[in-house]
């Protein structure tokens, strides 16, 4: 069985040891008493599985740090950062892992010197941390609602998209009948206008053909009248 290396990590680690299950729980039952035993407090030890399935465990260095020390971890800091294309504004994975580890290992280094300041810091960093998840669970929150109304949005303008559809159709048919109502508007005043003129012209003739009439009456009546006149004399001679 191949090993299993543990991930390469800027805060500094002591060797590895090879430790049984009952060793662990041992370990872990124990109160810290001394400077190593708070440093495995705070910064927990890794484990990983070593040939034939045998587990180890590192421990957290207690050695105390020098200023060459801190200017190395910086320029680690700078390095990785740049090897892993870390973003350097905005919301970055690799860049909050890398910077906390450089955060638990000035931890590492503080409490060795002072292990009151230690704790305060290891205080500082777990609340940094629970802001930090607070405030990704209310991104991840933000980021879901958001989704929901847009879905819901995409809906609605499907609804409408459709509704303003069928409007548009009623509009179309409406428009139909105006048009189909003005023709027959048109229609019906052309057709009054011809009967109007075709009834005015009736009329005239009837008007014309009545003072015919009634001249040629009145003409047969003076004749009549005209020639019973005449007829007077006559008998009297």
């Amino acid at each position: 069985m191949n090993d299993i290396q543990p991930a390469p990590s800027l805060v500094k680690y002591s060797n590895p040891i090879l430790i049984s299950n009952s060793q662990k729980k041992q370990i872990k039952q124990q109160p810290p008493s001394n400077t190593e035993d708070i440093l495995n407090a705070i910064l927990l030890p890794r484990e990983f599985n070593h040939q034939k399935n045998q587990l180890q465990m590192q421990c957290v260095s207690p050695a105390p740090s020098t200023k060459q020390d801190v200017l190395e971890l910086q320029d680690k800091l700078d390095k990785w950062l740049q090897q892993r294309q870390a973003r350097e504004t905005g919301l970055c994975p690799i860049r909050e892992e890398l910077y906390s580890q450089c955060f638990d290992e000035l931890i590492r280094q503080i409490t060795i010197n002072c292990a009151e300041r230690g704790m305060l810091l290891v205080t500082v960093r777990n609340e940094v941390r629970m802001v930090i998840q607070t405030y990704q669970t209310l991104y991840a929150s933000s980021i879901a609602f958001g989704m929901r109304k847009f879905l819901s949005e995409e809906e609605k303008k499907a609804e409408y998209r459709l509704r303003i559809k069928q409007l548009d159709q009623e509009c179309s048919e409406l428009q139909r009948q105006v048009e189909s109502l003005e023709q027959k508007l048109l229609d019906t005043k052309q057709q009054d206008e011809i009967k109007r003129q075709q009834t005015k012209e009736a009329h005239a003739d009837i008007v014309s053909q009545l003072k015919a009439d009634i001249k040629a009456k009145v003409n047969g009546d003076l004749e009549k009248i005209l020639t019973g006149q005449k007829k007077l004399p006559d008998k009297k001679q």
